[in-house]
């Protein structure tokens, strides 16, 4: 009987961490189903010029001929 109470204990661990592994999985498989969906959008708009002017302004701080760069230096 004592056994039996020990093993049910014991599963019952193992249930809660299957669980709690689970939802950590699902919570990943989600963040990265967002991922993708951003990349695939990114893919299909890949020869839109205005993207590609957005990525070179925001990740390489390029400007187009004629632009003027204001930096707020108040911080």
């Amino acid at each position: 009987m004592i056994y039996a109470a020990i093993s049910l204990l014991n599963l019952q661990g193992q249930i809660q961490n299957a669980a709690e592994e689970k939802a950590l999985l699902e919570k990943q498989i989600e963040e990265q189903t967002q991922t993708n969906a951003s990349l695939s959008d990114d893919i299909a708009h890949s020869g839109d010029p205005d993207r590609v002017a957005d990525i070179a302004r925001k990740k390489l701080g390029l400007v187009s001929p004629g632009e003027k760069v204001f930096y707020d230096v108040s911080n």
